[in-house]
């Protein structure tokens, strides 16, 4: 049974740092690309970062460069992937949803995701 499970959501200050991971399991997920996407009511999903099959290459969005990281461990049967996120802003309060992708690359399109976390809560007070 394949399954993306989200850990680290929470509440923080503007300023302070959260550590999101997310476990992919069920298939050798180190054929997949792993992603973190995000959203808030009312728009659409964005493209946070994505890190591709082995780690040797990665992708953020422009406004959290500098801020956040992205970085997987493969193991057999299951990926963990995580997101370091520092200097956090009220404009980074949203939900967080890891993904997978069989597509080559560090893609930013969801459409191009196969599977799907549950979603974790991050909320950023200013």
């Amino acid at each position: 049974q394949v399954q993306l499970v989200e850990y680290g959501g929470g509440l923080v200050q503007a300023g302070e740092s959260l550590r999101l991971s997310c476990v992919a399991s069920g298939r050798s997920f180190s054929r997949y690309a792993l992603g973190w996407f995000r959203q808030v009511p009312g728009k659409d999903r964005e493209f946070v970062a994505a890190v591709s099959r082995s780690g040797g290459a990665s992708s953020v969005r422009d406004s959290v460069k500098g801020r956040f990281n992205i970085w997987r461990i493969n193991a057999v049967l299951q990926s963990t992937v995580y997101l370091q996120m520092n200097n956090l802003e009220f404009e980074d309060t949203a939900v967080y949803y890891c993904a997978a992708s069989e597509t080559e690359g560090v893609g930013d399109v969801p459409l191009a995701y196969r599977f799907w976390g549950q979603g974790a809560q991050v909320t950023v007070s200013s």
